[in-house]
């Protein structure tokens, strides 16, 4: 009991970082969900049981329209199929035990910051993936709770200004690999064209936000995957 415990709090321990990144970000979406006419308790359920900023940030939008349930399920499987791909992949370094039941709960709070951390251990075990989402899961709903509340008493000024740290934080994630991989700064930049024309543009602004971030990141996509293309041995390296 004391070796999974020692493993439980050095998961923990790796995690803090996360949490408290996921504090902040998460703040900004409370304060945006509340600015679109959730309530308090349903931006803070919607992070309990969802834990993906771009797929949440992209959920909200689709809810405003009800009847749109093909589009948000369109948009939540396109945004949030790499979650599947890291989970797979995290499968070949987990141990005899975490497996059948313990996959299907745990797996459910697979992020890419969560992803990254555990990748570097040679044996995942329950009790230290547990660890080490404790803290980003409760710090994604303290923010949004934190964002809800403040949502409800700052002025409209001030809220529209902390709704861009959401973005801010995609744009951290970008950037860097940016630096080492310059294709990926072009089809950041078609992405962007693409969303452009779907916000701005006569009969392209009138698709559904959950229907064209789909279509701009497939197509965003594709164009990476055909024209550049990684070999074989830079995957493998």
């Amino acid at each position: 009991m004391n070796s999974i415990a020692n493993t439980y709090f050095r998961g923990v321990k790796a995690g803090i970082p996360i949490g408290l990144g996921y504090l902040s970000v998460s703040f900004s979406f409370g304060i945006m969900a509340v600015s679109m006419g959730f309530h308090l308790w349903q931006a803070v359920l919607i992070s309990m049981t969802t834990l993906t900023s771009a797929g949440q940030l992209s959920g909200i939008h689709t809810m405003m329209f009800p009847a749109q349930y093909a589009e948000m399920l369109i948009s939540q499987m396109t945004i949030n199929v790499r979650y599947s791909f890291m989970s797979i992949a995290l499968s070949q370094k987990t141990d005899q035990k975490f497996k059948g039941i313990w996959r299907l709960l745990l797996g459910f709070f697979m992020t890419d910051e969560i992803f990254a951390v555990a990748s570097t251990e040679k044996n995942v075990t329950r009790s230290f993936f547990l660890g080490l989402s404790t803290t980003p899961y409760f710090g994604w709903a303290l923010g949004t709770l934190l964002g809800a509340l403040l949502g409800n008493i700052l002025p409209t000024m001030l809220m529209n200004a902390l709704c861009i740290a959401i973005y801010a934080m995609f744009v951290a994630i970008i950037v860097p690999q940016t630096k080492e991989e310059k294709p990926l700064l072009l089809i950041v930049g078609i992405s962007i064209l693409l969303s452009s024309a779907f916000t701005y543009l006569p009969y392209l602004k009138e698709v559904s936000a959950g229907l064209a971030i789909s279509i701009c990141a497939i197509a965003a996509a594709v164009f990476g995957a055909v024209f550049f293309p990684k070999k074989q041995d830079e995957e493998d390296a």
